[in-house]
């Protein structure tokens, strides 16, 4: 990350211990053509929160797939770089022997299959397992969303804030070591947000489960995790821990600062005005 500012000395805190994800300087191409991420290189440490943030188009979904496998499904792929889970090289590995790995992505929108019920989506999350603690899970699920519980018709039918809980839900179901986050407060109003995000802290805290988010809420994502990365056009720009991006002039007028629809965007700075604020 030699051409992203860090805020501190200090790499993402890991106890001692190597990352459970590093992301060494990809590159991904779609169609063969379009260049999406240029050397995006970035690490989440066990037990962690790691935000990553930036404006719609910086990449954030593309380097989430990288990461899962699920680029090949939109003519994407990984041409240059490295990316590594629990020291283990996954580069082109199939998307479900990742999910067996302990990675699983909830996706943006939430995804969840809307003619099936509640219970059924959250089945469909054990599919890779062959224990026979599926029902023991499905309860620890409830437990965090007992409002799923209740909702025995088809999963078209529930809420927005409903719908994300089973996503999150049906990526516990995996149990995952790994969860890749995108955009969990989408469409949702902000007392949901707040709900949800608290839930997310609670996953990390009692279940100790790693989780990379991507969210447009900075502010929100931020209130949870313990290290982040901002990202514009396809690279990491500036990265440092949570408080410190929080109180960061530059982060504060971009994504904390309210503005509505007059908010600036880095795009709209010129290039050498970024370099000379962050690099």
């Amino acid at each position: 990350m030699s051409e992203a500012a860090t805020l501190d000395s200090k790499a993402p805190p890991s106890a001692g211990e190597p990352p459970l994800l590093e992301v060494n300087n990809i590159e991904v191409v779609y169609s063969d053509v379009i260049l999406v991420l240029r050397g995006l290189s970035l690490a989440v440490p066990k037990g962690r929160i790691v935000a990553l943030l930036g404006a719609n188009g910086a990449g954030k979904s593309t380097t989430l797939k990288a990461i899962s496998g699920l680029l090949k499904s939109e003519e994407g792929e990984v041409t240059r770089g490295d990316i590594r889970f629990a020291g283990e090289r996954i580069n082109g590995v199939e998307a479900h022997q990742i999910v067996r790995k302990g990675i699983f992505q909830v996706m943006e929108g939430r995804r969840i299959v809307a003619d099936m019920t509640a219970l059924e989506n959250l089945r469909l999350g054990a599919f890779t397992r062959s224990d026979g603690e599926v029902k023991r899970d499905i309860d620890m699920v409830y437990s965090y969303f007992p409002r799923l519980k209740e909702r025995t018709g088809l999963a078209g039918y529930l809420s927005g804030g409903e719908q994300q809980m089973l996503a999150i839900g049906r990526a516990l179901m995996a149990r995952p070591k790994l969860i890749l986050m995108d955009e969990p407060s989408m469409g949702l109003s902000p007392l949901l947000v707040k709900e949800v995000f608290g839930i997310i802290r609670r996953l990390n805290e009692e279940l100790g489960i790693t989780i990379l988010l991507v969210e447009q809420n900075a502010r929100m994502a931020l209130s949870v995790a313990s290290y982040g990365y901002v990202m514009e056009q396809g690279k990491v720009v500036l990265d440092g821990t949570a408080e410190a991006l929080a109180n960061n002039e530059d982060v504060k007028e971009f994504y904390l600062g309210g503005h509505g629809a007059d908010r600036k965007s880095f795009r709209n700075l010129k290039s050498y005005k970024r370099r000379k604020r962050w690099l």
